[in-house]
């Protein structure tokens, strides 16, 4: 069993904004509500859900981005959110992000070169000279030109884009890479050449992700295990091919229900989900997910479950299960 590189506990962010007019309020808004996870060394761990679970939330957290309110965050043995800036520095060098939007996150006036090179320069890894051969090589590593070093971002495609910000992420040597949403503003055609060269950077550089997506396909095929995410809490995690068999909770059943398959002789069934993903400014009672599932029971309404240890690896937020036993909807 490959070892724990990153072990987050309890992490919690809640954002305070102003809401309303002519009289405006402050509102909290519940990002993340004590969510635990562990990333093994050399794996990958994928985060999913719909879109404001809280998933970008978490990668940031996990890397300072955004500061949590509370939680516990350790990187290879070492507290993260205890860390001052000088260890901050250091840390900052083994953990890197790749953003959703490469463009939005790249200085349009700073040529592809400079903007490889700066970090290179800023930790002091290397002088200029060696800088410049390490952006080549690096250029070459993720499939672009050398002379791509001399260009603008607005000169790239999305897709290449995406490579550079695969190659900046690459720049100071990481051990873990939070990927965000990493290809899914790509057509499926370049989706697959940018997996395909993530799962190739992992192997070479040995790296460990945190994946985040909502695209199910996607992250069966590239994370081994992943945590399931709604409005802000986790409700199931796991290793990939157990979660894909045998969903627990209704609504990760759901999700992978309603994910494609590449075979056109296969036809699916589903229980639909009603309405739509409940504010996280005032999320229902007892659990969250109860006014849209199709399993909902009076203590749904009123408690929210406790996390259910199904074994070493498995685990799952639902009062279909408990200590006396599971009594779980079919899977098929």
């Amino acid at each position: 069993m490959p070892e724990t590189l990153l072990r987050v506990e309890g992490l919690k962010k809640f954002f305070h904004v102003r809401r309303g007019f002519p009289n405006p309020k402050t509102v909290t808004v519940r990002a993340l509500d004590e969510i635990s996870f562990d990333v093994k060394r050399g794996r990958t761990f994928g985060l999913v859900g719909e879109s404001g679970c809280g998933k970008s939330t978490a990668g940031r957290s996990v890397l300072r981005l955004v500061e949590p309110d509370s939680g516990v965050v350790r990187f290879d043995g070492q507290d993260v959110l205890s860390a001052d800036a000088k260890t901050m520095r250091i840390l900052r060098r083994r953990m890197q992000i790749i953003f959703q939007d490469p463009y939005s996150s790249l200085n349009p006036r700073k040529r592809i070169g400079a903007a490889l090179a700066e970090p290179l320069l800023v930790h002091g890894l290397a002088d200029r000279r060696e800088a410049h051969e390490r952006v080549l090589k690096l250029l070459d590593e993720v499939g672009l030109p050398a002379d791509a070093a001399n260009r603008f971002p607005h000169e790239f495609s999305g897709g290449q884009r995406q490579r550079i910000g695969i190659a900046r992420a690459l720049t100071v040597g990481p051990d873990l890479i939070v990927a965000d949403e990493p290809v899914s503003a790509l057509d499926v055609s370049i989706q697959a050449q940018i997996l395909l060269l993530l799962s190739r950077l992992q192997e070479t550089h040995n790296l460990s992700f945190v994946f985040i997506s909502h695209d199910l396909g996607v992250v069966r095929y590239f994370c081994q295990d992943m945590a399931v995410m709604y409005l802000g809490r986790i409700v199931e995690k796991g290793p990939i091919p157990g979660i894909f068999q045998e969903p627990l909770h209704p609504y990760t059943k759901t999700l992978r229900d309603a994910s494609p398959v590449p075979d056109p002789d296969t036809r699916k069934s589903f229980e639909r989900i009603e309405g739509e993903v409940p504010s996280a400014v005032a999320p229902p009672s007892g659990c969250h997910f109860h006014p849209r599932c199709p399993h909902s029971m009076e203590i749904c309404k009123k408690v929210y479950p406790i996390w259910y240890q199904v074994d070493a690896e498995r685990g799952v937020a639902c009062h279909l299960y408990g200590t006396e036993g599971t009594n779980h909807p079919s899977s098929d």
